[in-house]
Parts: C-alpha cells; structure tokens; sequence
C-alpha cells in the first residue's frame, strides 16, 4: 500500500482520452485521463460511470442537456445514458469505473482502448 500521487500519473499521460489505471478495488477500476476536443457519443449498458474532474472544466453532453463539471466536481453517468465529454481546453479527470468497462461503451472506433495500461 502505498500513496498514489494522481497529478504524477497524470503527468506519465501524453494523449487525449487515453485513459490509464492507477488502481483497482472491489472489481473497480479507478483511471486517470486526459481530455480536449469532443469524445464520440456512447453509453455503457451495464456499468455507470464517474466523472471526478481534477482540473479544467468538462461538458457532459445528453442528448436533452449538458452538464459543465470544474474542479472538485463529479457526476455518475448511469449505465444506458447516452454521453458524450467535451473538453475546450485540457481537463485532467479520475473515472471510477467497473473494470469491464470499454471507453467507449456501444462504440467501436479509433478511440477504443480495450485494455488501459496501469501508470
């Protein structure tokens, strides 16, 4: 057991949207991620997800709303619930996941990490 310093493992990430683990309890997995510029529409059909955003300010788009997060801010995006983040400027955020989890749920794309790296 040791601290995780989550702005360094922040720092070991170069892309946009590339997330990586830190670490996993109870069959959850908790990453730290990078976003700028729009991700693609989605939804997780079994598994709601945690937006904590660290810093930055991140958009959360629903098809009938969107919601803005800063700093300290989070939201649980329930499973089925099509979203999309949109990030103007780079937004440093910890998603609280379970690790079945694929980043971009019903989608398949470019975009896709099946397995995120551990930093």
């Amino acid at each position: 057991m040791q601290p995780i310093n989550l702005a360094a493992k922040l720092a070991e990430v170069s892309e946009p949207y590339s997330p990586r683990i830190v670490a996993e309890l109870n069959g959850q997995r908790v990453l730290v991620v990078k976003l700028l510029g729009e991700f693609v529409w989605h939804h997780h059909e079994h598994e709601d997800e945690l937006f904590l955003v660290l810093s930055g300010e991140l958009e959360l788009e629903f098809r009938d709303r969107s919601v803005t997060l800063g700093p300290g801010e989070c939201l649980v995006v329930p499973r089925g619930v099509e979203h999309r983040p949109v990030a103007k400027e780079e937004v440093h955020v910890v998603l609280f996941e379970p690790a079945s989890t694929l980043n971009t749920g019903n989608v398949v794309c470019e975009r896709t990490v099946a397995t995120p790296p551990r930093v």
